[in-house]
């Protein structure tokens, strides 16, 4: 577990460990009804959740994992290619006899949410993917002229430095996440002190540099695939990994899903955004 980092205190919420294959996952709770998987993206772990969650708890059993070399959860020297996480996804759920939930998934953790509903549609009543991009990615033009928006990855995917920059301080993961939000964001220093961490400093290299030098070049092994699980798709508008150019070209894939885009926000949704986030959930899981 991160040797420096303190576990944040949210009103509600209480917290377990739970065995999922090689992993001990760490699990925040609140609430009680339907159950609602919330999953946070990088550098981010289930404190994200912390302004949707008085939000939603009174409707949902919010469920929000930590993904495997964030937070709580622990850091293996391997397994961060997107799909694995999905399995870890799916096999937490096996644990926690949930064998349908909705879903919310934000930046790694929507991309993940994209994966496990296109390979287990069965185990997800809807899909609300907040910060992302979706897996139908085709080449174009368009979207090559785009690429400039992944720079932010090499430095964090390359071993020695990546690892080397999260250790250092806790104010490079705050820069980062200040950079590219468009509203407050509130305090996150927490982020940056988990990343302090050696285990999960190589673990952020490990799934940086997996996507780049395997996954990102492999998206066209989605272009067959159909998202049958109604799926909604929150983005900011500002958001600087993100335009309309890379967000086209879902429309053969989906059978049910909308694209939006936020005026005046950033990447950081759940946090720049808490209040849409939770308004759409409801509209979507009722």
């Amino acid at each position: 577990m991160p040797a420096a980092a303190a576990l944040p205190s949210v009103a509600g919420v209480t917290h377990r460990t739970v065995r999922v294959g090689e992993l001990d996952v760490h699990v925040a709770e609140a609430g009680a009804g339907e159950p609602l998987v919330l999953l946070h993206g990088w550098p981010q772990h289930w404190y994200c959740w912390r302004a949707v969650v008085p939000l939603l708890a009174d409707r949902y059993r919010l469920v929000m994992p930590d993904l495997r070399g964030h937070g709580w959860t622990s850091a293996p020297d391997s397994g961060y290619d997107k799909e694995q996480l999905a399995t870890d996804l799916l096999l937490l759920l096996d644990e926690l006899e949930l064998p349908r939930v909705g879903l919310v998934g934000h930046d790694w953790g929507g991309w993940t949410g994209f994966l496990a509903c296109l390979r287990a549609p069965e185990r997800f009543r809807g899909f609300l993917a907040l910060g992302i991009l979706p897996p139908f990615q085709q080449p174009s033009v368009a979207k090559a002229l785009q690429a400039w928006r992944l720079a932010y990855q090499v430095p964090l995917s390359t071993p020695l430095l990546g690892e080397a920059l999260l250790r250092s301080t806790p104010w490079v993961v705050d820069a980062v996440v200040r950079a590219g939000s468009v509203l407050p964001v509130g305090e996150v220093r927490t982020y940056g002190e988990v990343m302090q961490d050696p285990a999960r400093a190589r673990a952020t290299v490990q799934l940086y540099r997996t996507f780049l030098l395997s996954e990102s070049w492999r998206t066209g092994r989605y272009a067959g695939a159909r998202l049958t699980v109604p799926t909604r798709l929150v983005n900011g508008e500002r958001d600087p990994i993100s335009s309309r150019a890379l967000l086209d070209g879902w429309q053969s894939h989906a059978d049910d899903m909308t694209v939006e885009l936020l005026d005046g926000v950033g990447h950081f949704v759940p946090e720049e955004a808490p209040e849409v986030v939770a308004a759409r959930a409801l509209t979507l899981f009722g």
